[in-house]
């Protein structure tokens, strides 16, 4: 089954090619969407031991962290139900509008944040408080990146899949990559005092204004050609999550191994990495930030390479070389970083944590740039978005917002500061087994209608 792409009713671009046109502002919305939606959440984790000051001051500094980092992680209890949900009203009224209330629900309960009191003012209740918000938030994350990456995924030609389809994670890097500027340069403005006062809502404040671009952009889009031909066919189904659980149990188990570095990778290497090396490796936390910028900037540079080299080769093999990397090289890399902290050499231990972190970001690239093209096509149509949103969303839940806590906990278990590399070896490691075991994602693969 084929759909066929066209401009909005009404439109008419004299000379434009109609397809080129509907991708531009397809990619243009996904991007967008995806920006925004990871700016909001992202803020969070980069302002983490501010809020830990903020909203748990009776407690030691570890315990206070690890309050705000159980917040964090409780906020991804919802996603798995979140991505049930999400996904059922994606494969039943489809794409675009789910993705439009999505935005506006993660806009509204960031914007929320800014506005909280905190523990000095109301006590226990601000911590009710932001722990609602928080689940509001993740309600809401858990619908974006599978939706985005089907909507786009869904309108890109199969042999250019991979590098399109890429503008998901990139905006999701490039939303980080914002977030982490701002807090740097807040924390480079700011004293610790005008910090934890009020600085802190500066970035939740500007959910509001963003959040609206994103869900206007959304808005003016078509539904997907792919999901089109589905209903023109009438075989849109009545229960998606049912007929996926009965129907593509296998894809399922393979979709959540196969996010699991994506899951652990991601948190631990692009949001828990500042705190770290400011916390247990005693780093200043404008020097974590700027590496923590530069890392993100190579992550976001490699992604399209990525995308492109994942079109040539196939997602399979890019992803199984990703995880090879990561389970041999981990430990080396944090045993460098502490190396260079504790090397009495500050400019140079400085450029040996960027050289390696930006080596985390780069390999990571080859995951990120290529897990959401895999997952679209590891499912057919009529299941996607829940196919995607449930094993991505679980994956996440269980052990991506959970990595900061767990990297924490296991350095105050262990006393080790490179226990956390072999929490991400460990994830490498059953991410291999999982795309081993699938025949999808193989070079010039075209999605499944059915």
């Amino acid at each position: 089954m084929t759909g066929t792409i066209t401009v909005s009713p009404g439109t008419h671009v004299p000379g434009a090619d109609p397809t080129a046109i509907v991708l531009r502002r397809a990619g243009m919305a996904s991007f967008m969407g995806t920006f925004v939606e990871w700016f909001d959440y992202a803020s969070y984790g980069f302002l983490a031991t501010v809020i830990a000051v903020v909203f748990f001051p009776a407690t030691d500094p570890r315990s206070a962290l690890m309050a705000t980092y159980a917040v964090f992680a409780l906020s991804f209890i919802v996603r798995p139900i979140g991505g049930i949900i999400w996904g059922h009203f994606g494969d039943r009224i489809g794409r675009q509008k789910t993705l439009s209330l999505s935005i506006f629900i993660m806009s509204v309960s960031t914007f929320a944040i800014a506005l909280l009191p905190t523990y000095q003012t109301v006590g226990l209740w601000a911590v009710g408080l932001l722990l609602a918000t928080r689940l509001v938030q993740g309600f809401a994350a858990s619908g974006e990146y599978a939706g985005a990456a089907s909507f786009l995924s869904e309108y890109a030609p199969d042999n250019k899949r991979g590098i399109l389809t890429c503008l998901v994670p990139a905006g999701e890097a490039a939303g980080l990559l914002a977030a982490s500027l701002c807090v740097a340069l807040l924390h480079g403005l700011l004293s610790q005092e005008q910090m934890q006062a009020w600085g802190w809502r500066l970035p939740f404040l500007l959910a509001l204004p963003l959040g609206y671009v994103g869900f206007y952009i959304r808005r003016k889009l078509d539904e997907t050609p792919h999901f089109r031909a589905l209903e023109d066919a009438q075989h849109v189904p009545q229960t998606p999550v049912i007929e996926l659980l009965t129907k593509h149990r296998r894809e399922v188990l393979i979709a959540f191994g196969g996010t699991l570095l994506n899951a652990v990778g991601f948190y631990l290497v692009l949001s828990y990495m500042p705190t770290y090396l400011a916390t247990e490796l005693g780093i200043s936390e404008t020097a974590a930030f700027i590496g923590s910028t530069v890392s993100l900037a190579v992550y976001l540079g490699s992604i399209f390479l990525m995308g492109a080299l994942s079109d040539r080769l196939g997602r399979r093999k890019v992803l199984m070389a990703c995880s090879v990397l990561f389970a041999i090289l981990t430990v080396p890399m944090f045993a460098l970083l502490s190396g260079a902290v504790f090397s009495g050499i500050a400019s140079t231990g400085f450029l040996v944590i960027l050289g390696v972190w930006s080596l985390f970001g780069a390999i990571l690239s080859m995951n990120g740039g290529t897990l959401p093209t895999f997952l679209c096509e590891l499912f057919p149509t009529r299941v996607r978005f829940s196919g995607f949103a449930l094993s991505f969303n679980a994956a996440n839940a269980l052990f991506g917002g959970t990595a900061p806590l767990i990297a924490t906990w296991l350095i105050g278990a262990t006393g080790s500061k490179q226990a956390p590399a072999w929490f991400l070896v460990a994830a490498a490691l059953v991410t291999l087994g999982a795309i081993a075991l699938s025949t999808a994602g193989r070079a010039g693969s075209a999605l499944k209608d059915e």
